[in-house]
């Protein structure tokens, strides 16, 4: 998009962002939210795992190890509410539990082998998606305005 010089109308003044800060944001955030949506079904594909199921696989494989308790106050959900979440993913055989090694009577939730490779398959696929998409959607110079965008999306990320 060209820059244009700041207009009355686009200057921020005592009561907030400017018209044009606050339309960004607006459109950026209707934008990454229905592309996030988008890519967490691509990532679930077929597995039957709840958007709930697939937070806590992600949140273990960033923040590693946790108790139940740490990850119902992680996911903003009730202890009882985490269990039954925990029962399924173990069931499936995608998380283990197993001894906190600085206090045995504590049981720390872990993502198994299986878990662990449900969670590259979920990126492949996801990634998968997402390339094929912008080869069929967009041309060269869209993707290279993508891409150039990227350092500005990330700058904002790291305020």
């Amino acid at each position: 998009m060209p820059e244009t010089p700041a207009g009355p109308a686009d200057v921020a003044g005592p009561a907030g962002p400017s018209d044009s800060a606050a339309l960004a944001a607006r459109e950026l955030r209707a934008v990454f939210s229905r592309l996030r949506r988008t890519l967490q079904e691509k990532g679930q594909g077929a597995s039957g795992l709840t958007p709930s199921q697939t937070a806590v696989l992600s949140r273990l494989i960033t923040d590693g190890p946790a108790s139940a308790s740490a990850l119902a106050a992680a996911e903003r959900v009730r202890p009882q509410s985490m269990a039954a979440t925990l029962a399924v993913l173990e069931g499936r055989g995608l998380v283990a539990r197993r001894s906190d090694p600085e206090d045995g009577r504590r049981q720390l939730v872990d993502l198994s082998d299986t878990g662990l490779a449900w969670i590259a398959d979920s990126r492949r696929a996801r990634e998968e998606w997402l390339a094929r998409a912008f080869q069929e959607e967009l041309t060269e110079a869209e993707r290279a305005t993508v891409l150039a965008a990227l350092p500005l999306m990330d700058r904002l990320n790291r305020r």
